[in-house]
């Protein structure tokens, strides 16, 4: 079975977070930077990764979801800073061809 990640993406002032999950992170960024699809990613144009976690299991992918879904922002601002205190896009590093 594929990994799946748990994301968060922002818009490029850092008002907007989202948190999503996938099974193919490289292919959910491009979406995102591409507003290929209609909602709120596209109408706040939520286009730089900020925050990932690999999960073998679907199961707790879902569940990690759900609980950072839950969180207060500040919450979720300590969660990005842990892992990208520059809120940097991470997609450039990860995913150089795209």
């Amino acid at each position: 079975m594929k990994d799946l990640f748990v994301y968060l993406m922002a818009n490029a002032s850092r008002v907007v977070l989202y948190t999503g999950v996938t099974n193919n992170l490289q292919r959910r960024v491009w979406e995102h930077r591409n507003q290929c699809m209609e909602g709120f990613t596209k109408r706040y144009h939520v286009n730089r990764l900020v925050y990932y976690e690999v999960y073998p299991d679907p199961n707790a992918a879902i569940a990690r979801e759900k609980e950072i879904k839950g969180w207060r922002r500040a919450k979720k601002d300590a969660l990005v800073a842990s892992m990208n205190p520059r809120w940097e896009d991470l997609a450039p590093k990860l995913f150089p061809d795209n």
